[in-house]
């Protein structure tokens, strides 16, 4: 079960390797290389996106080679709404902002927009889709609120140093939080019954869940949700930037964001009816 190692591993060499090409970025502007993306997708018929080992949002199957998740199926739908084809590229989380600089890449769907990130590459204003910190509860633990888990005789189990490691100690002071050298010993630890709850990013925890189909993902109130959006080149003319906008707008809106992720939540065997969604509104209620 090395698929939450992954995220928590790549999600921090992301962050400690932006910092350095966002003060290069911002010494040098924007990068020359394919300057009007938009017109370079219209060229080629093509639009290049970014994939890197991280379900839901890309999965690699080691059989066919071939890539799915979340990210892959709303370039897809966007790509056939402009009229072009999707080519996935594959690359790493630490290494997305470079392939974007360099024209290797188009856009790399699912990034958050951060005052860090924002100094390295451009991001629509629009959301794509929002995820939130949630529990993998124990069947028959019920978690409609944090303080259900603020209880001296709860064990929760975080992965050390991440995110929700920190949250999880500074809301739940009460209950007994066990750390673990990585997300995998925690999901085995969960899977073991040596801790009551996980605490991580909703979405990961479903396909954890997929996977030991033990528990329940739940998103306790006061819901900490969070949207994320794609990085996409820097550049003088924000024609790209300002599609995608629009793009991310209609497909939220309308629902297709949703709809693709409960369609992907299909392929992993899940009724997605039963498990949290990926809109604000979803979360929050």
């Amino acid at each position: 079960m090395r698929f939450l190692s992954r995220f928590a591993a790549t999600r921090r060499a992301f962050v400690a390797g932006v910092a350095g090409l966002a003060a290069l970025a911002s010494l040098l502007g924007a990068s020359p290389v394919q300057a009007q993306t938009l017109q370079k997708i219209k060229q080629t018929g093509e639009l290049h996106i970014g994939v890197a080992a991280g379900d839901p949002w890309y999965y690699r199957d080691p059989a066919t080679g071939q890539w799915s998740g979340v990210g892959v199926l709303i370039g897809q739908q966007i790509a056939k709404n402009i009229g072009v084809k999707l080519v996935p590229v594959e690359t790493t989380w630490a290494n997305s902002v470079a392939a974007l600089q360099s024209g290797q890449i188009d856009a790399m769907f699912v990034l958050d927009a951060t005052e860090e990130r924002k100094r390295a590459v451009d991001f629509p204003a629009s959301p794509l889709l929002w995820y939130a910190q949630g529990v993998l509860a124990k069947d028959g633990l019920v978690v409609k609120n944090w303080e259900d888990l603020n209880k001296p005789d709860i064990r929760i189990g975080v992965a050390l140093g991440t995110a929700p490691d920190r949250d999880a100690t500074k809301r739940l002071p009460n209950a007994k939080i066990e750390r673990f050298t990585n997300a995998d010993e925690t999901i085995a630890a969960f899977n073991a019954g040596r801790v009551d709850a996980i605490v991580f990013y909703h979405a990961v925890l479903t396909i954890a869940y997929s996977k030991i189909r033990k528990g329940s993902v739940q998103i306790p109130q006061p819901t900490v949700a969070m949207p994320t959006s794609a990085g996409v080149r820097k550049e003088q003319d924000p024609a790209f930037r300002d599609l995608l906008d629009a793009q991310f707008k209609q497909l939220y809106e309308s629902g297709q964001t949703q709809a693709l992720y409960s369609q992907y939540l299909r392929t992993k065997g899940l009724d997605p009816d039963k498990q949290p969604g990926v809109t604000k509104e979803a979360l929050e209620k």
